[in-house]
């Protein structure tokens, strides 16, 4: 309360360094809830931006299983069939699916032949093999998508382990 009194004063008298300070302070009080506030808006205005992005991803996650259905049936498809007008309706739908999926943002998560990254597949089973180096995915038991730069499902794969008889070599 006295220094609000001698504040006072002080502006009543034409200031003096103390009137000029709580000047200073009270601009970088206002700079600091200036700066505050900016930050705000771009924070909602980012999440109102990534909620828009991924309105669809729950919808596009349920239709994956559409498009493995897809996939699982075309290849099991004899190749007596497949000059039928029929087979290339259903071609012709599958390609339209996948399709309108990637212009909503969806991407397969490539993974044969690359070193197993677990932020984008699931390891499902191990081979052992001294083909390649440890920790290459050897195959791909389901395909992982991403929708933008999110996975909405990791890819189900199988991975190179180091033979037993070779690892326990390199221990001794």
């Amino acid at each position: 309360m006295n220094d609000e009194m001698t504040t006072r004063d002080d502006l009543k008298n034409g200031g003096d360094d103390t009137s000029a300070q709580a000047a200073a302070e009270h601009l970088r009080d206002l700079q600091r809830l200036a700066a505050e506030f900016s930050n705000y808006r771009k924070r909602a205005d980012a999440e109102k931006t990534d909620v828009v992005r991924y309105a669809n991803a729950d919808l596009i996650r349920r239709l994956l299983t559409v498009l493995d259905s897809f996939d699982r049936a075309l290849e099991q498809l004899p190749p007596e069939l497949q000059r039928f007008s029929w087979v290339e309706g259903i071609w012709l739908v599958e390609r339209q699916l996948r399709a309108i999926l990637e212009q909503e943002g969806l991407v397969p998560i490539a993974t044969t032949g690359r070193q197993f990254d677990p932020f984008e597949m699931e390891a499902v089973m191990y081979d052992e093999t001294d083909e390649v180096p440890e920790g290459t995915v050897l195959g791909e038991l389901q395909k992982g998508y991403k929708l933008h730069d999110r996975v909405i499902r990791p890819a189900l794969v199988k991975v190179a382990k180091a033979p037993q008889a070779v690892a326990r070599e390199a221990k001794e």
